[in-house]
């Protein structure tokens, strides 16, 4: 074959083992054969509509074998794939369709609406319907071709571009290649020594990099089966455990802290699990006990979507006794821990992570002057602070970004406090993160309002449903004479974090968020 991207894969596994179930959705199975015929298919509806090397070819909705054939297809043809998030507002996807250049969007049938209010502002030529009467996407796919696709293409071609936000309040993407995703799947396959016979269950979503990059992709190399559902039901786990015999779980410590909590756990036959994967946020000692109670470990992790995004990575032996450290190195990367000089700080002292190896994205899509800034020699500036032990194994103790960390997803301040700023009565906003029981962190804003504007909570937060995720929304509000600020005029974040950053409401009355709760992987 000429293309020794991911495109191929299908192709590959296809040949070594044609009959072995792939993907399985709503009960639905479907073998690597049926997947490779899918593929190809789908890479001639994508060449008819114009797809050809380096055009990108966006995706938006839930986890569904869709997801997985449109990143295939798009790297038959040497495209570049970029998944969507479906959790994010209509301006925001609008943004990242134009950004990205994406000439075909795929999208499912819950984003119609979103879509259809974002249409001639994104630059997209055509648009792919999981579910219509006429032009949608199984109706493409069964007039296409089957001819082979094979089209030649690199390990140093782009494959996805992953948007990560940005301090700047605007997400950047991060260009991953085909050898980056490749490396990380090998790094995967090693640490975590997966076999052939693994049954995946993927309820974390797709579109974030440890759910598709952590966890799907490196199942389907090895040759194992990959359950997809549409979001996370920590009753339903249960059930699809117990029904797919599935050995391989990955998630946030929320989404294992909901399955410990239903009155299922105690008698749930678990007895399948041979490995649980854990990352997004610490994991609490009390959770991990509670697993181990059942026979189960687990393996825990730290990465970042520019490393694509496995850095750090803690196997079950260190378990407890590392308890709260991310780990050591995945096999082939090289992380270090310094200070401004990068130079290796001391055991114990606190410095930058910086992180090298193949799996390391080559930069920002179309931003080279940011690319250039997160770089030295060859090193990747994480951004996050760190500590080393004398074993080796490192602590994340800071977020050098100001980032939150809530339920898993990535809350960058400048995104939001841009937002809220919008409003004539906002003189000044800052917004920081505050611990929350079921969330490990949520955002509070500190808000100055203009003298006389008689502004409440509650109007500062209800514009921001249509401009921001849900999960973004500050889920309370301080009002404050001033922000902090140096004699730069930077806000001084740690002051505010010390005066505002206590659990509870704040000062000002809960946030008006929407009254429902959300699931565990959207606070």
């Amino acid at each position: 074959m000429r293309n020794e991207g991911l495109g191929s894969w299908p192709a590959r596994r296809a040949r070594k083992t044609p009959n072995r179930p792939a993907l399985v959705y709503q009960d639905q199975s479907r073998t690597y054969a049926e997947t490779h015929e899918r593929v190809t298919r789908l890479a001639h509806v994508l060449r008819a509509l114009g797809v050809r090397r380096g055009d990108r070819v966006a995706y938006l909705g839930p986890n569904h074998p869709a997801f997985l054939e449109t990143l295939f297809a798009t790297g038959a043809l040497g495209g570049v794939f970029v998944p969507l998030n479906t959790r994010l507002a209509g301006p925001e996807i609008a943004y990242q369709l134009a950004d990205s250049g994406a000439s075909v969007l795929v999208y499912a049938p819950g984003h119609a609406a979103l879509v259809d209010g974002i249409r001639g502002t994104t630059g997209v030529r055509a648009h792919i319907p999981l579910e219509a009467a006429d032009g949608g996407y199984e109706e493409l796919l069964a007039a296409a071709a089957t001819d082979p696709v094979d089209e030649p293409v690199g390990l140093d071609d782009p494959c996805m571009i992953m948007y990560t936000s940005g301090t700047t309040g605007r997400p950047k993407g991060a260009t991953l290649t085909h050898g980056n995703i490749t490396w990380n799947t090998v790094n995967v396959l090693i640490d975590h020594d997966l076999v052939a016979g693994e049954v995946a269950l993927v309820s974390a979503p797709l579109f974030h990099t440890a759910g598709l990059n952590m966890l799907t992709l490196p199942v389907l190399l090895k040759g194992g089966c990959c359950v997809l559902v549409e979001r996370f039901d920590p009753d339903a786990v249960f059930d699809l455990i117990e029904r797919h015999r599935v050995t391989f779980m990955f998630g946030v410590p929320t989404m294992f802290q909901q399955v410990a909590r239903s009155p299922r756990w105690p008698a749930a036959d678990l007895s399948s699990l041979r490995l649980l994967t854990c990352g997004g946020a610490p994991v609490p000692t009390s959770l991990i006990a509670a697993y181990q109670e059942r026979g189960l470990t687990f393996l825990q992790g730290y990465g970042m979507t520019e490393a694509s995004p496995g850095v750090l990575f803690l196997d079950a032996a260190h378990a407890i006794s590392k308890a709260g450290s991310a780990g050591v190195p995945h096999f082939f990367s090289d992380v270090r821990v310094v200070g401004p000089d990068m130079r290796a700080v001391p055991p114990g002292e606190t410095g930058e992570v910086v992180v090298k190896g193949p799996h390391v994205m080559p930069g920002y899509w179309g931003l080279p002057e940011e690319t250039a800034g997160v770089f030295t020699d060859g090193w990747f500036h994480s951004g996050d602070a760190a500590r080393v032990d004398e074993d080796g194994y490192a602590y994340i103790v800071d977020r050098i970004k100001d980032m939150i960390v809530s339920g898993g997803e990535n809350i960058y301040p400048a995104e939001v406090e841009n937002a809220i700023l919008a409003d004539p009565d906002v003189l000044e906003c800052a917004v920081i993160g505050v611990p929350d029981d079921t969330w490990g962190e949520v955002g509070r804003a500190i808000v100055v309002p203009r003298p006389g504007s008689a502004l409440t909570a509650e109007r500062v937060l209800a514009p921001l449903s249509d401009r921001l995720a849900k999960y973004k929304i500050p889920k309370s509000v301080v009002f404050a004479d001033a922000i902090p600020r140096n004699a730069a005029g930077k806000v001084l974040k740690a002051r505010l974090r010390a005066e505002h950053g206590a659990a509870g409401p704040g000062s000002a009355a809960p946030a008006s968020r929407p009254a429902e709760q959300a699931p565990p992987t959207e606070p």
